[in-house]
């Protein structure tokens, strides 16, 4: 049995990856608050700040895990806020890495054991992996640390044929995009023009590079840049 466990898969680029692992054959699985549209995916609900809900997911999966061939897991989900180095209370500090950084460890601590050679733990960072802008302190910072556990999770699963690779989307059409961007047409314009194609990015063509890199082992803690070749500022 072919397994994908992704985070996040209500809308975006993990609902799209849903689909692309669901149309593979893959049985999948949505880890967050939201259920997944797509039917045939199976939907668990999970509030990723909680390590007691990780648990009860997990605990949930055992069984198709023991008859997991591949796995497939996807670290999708990340809350994304508006917040500056000189104006971020720790506290909401903490609710974001909660999320995106210390959700995942808890998800790889758990899953990682049960899962068989073939499988991958792919991250789905940003380019703000590598980089900064203005007003998304607490996100930068929590996709740059996202980086350091793809890299380290690379280094110390060596030999364990499960390999792993961070995503790194430029500017897609997603929900958290549009939120955070605001309802101003012509702020979205302008961001839109930030690559050399001049448009969003689509969640299915980011799904697409997702599947592919579980699939591709030889691009093990490689960090894949998909922005369309972002303008440099």
């Amino acid at each position: 049995m072919k397994v994908a466990i992704i985070t996040g898969a209500s809308v975006g680029i993990g609902c799209a990856t849903a689909q692309a692992f669901l149309d593979e054959g893959f049985a999948v699985s949505n880890l967050a608050r939201r259920a997944c549209p797509i039917e045939g995916v199976t939907n668990l609900a999970c509030d990723l700040a909680s390590a007691d809900s990780i648990d009860r997911c997990i605990d949930a999966l055992e069984a198709t895990l023991k008859q997991a061939t591949e796995v497939a897991l996807v670290h999708n989900a990340s809350q994304m806020r508006k917040d500056r180095a000189n104006d971020c209370d720790s506290g909401s500090l903490e609710q974001v890495l909660a999320t995106n950084v210390i959700a995942i460890n808890s998800l790889n601590q758990r899953l990682l054991p049960l899962m068989p050679a073939s499988s991958s733990v792919l991250y789905v960072g940003s380019t703000l992996a590598e980089k900064a802008v203005q007003n998304s302190f607490s996100y930068v910072v929590s996709k740059h640390a996202q980086l350091g556990m793809m890299r380290a999770t690379c280094q110390d699963l060596m030999g364990s044929g499960i390999h792993t690779a961070m995503i790194c989307p430029g500017f897609t059409d997603t929900e958290m995009l549009r939120t955070h961007l605001g309802t101003d047409p012509a702020v979205a314009e302008a961001i839109a023009g930030m690559n050399s194609f001049a448009r969003f990015i689509e969640p299915e063509e980011i799904a697409e590079l997702v599947r592919w890199a579980h699939h591709n082992p030889v691009i093990n803690g490689a960090v894949l840049h998909a922005n369309l070749g972002q303008k440099e500022s």
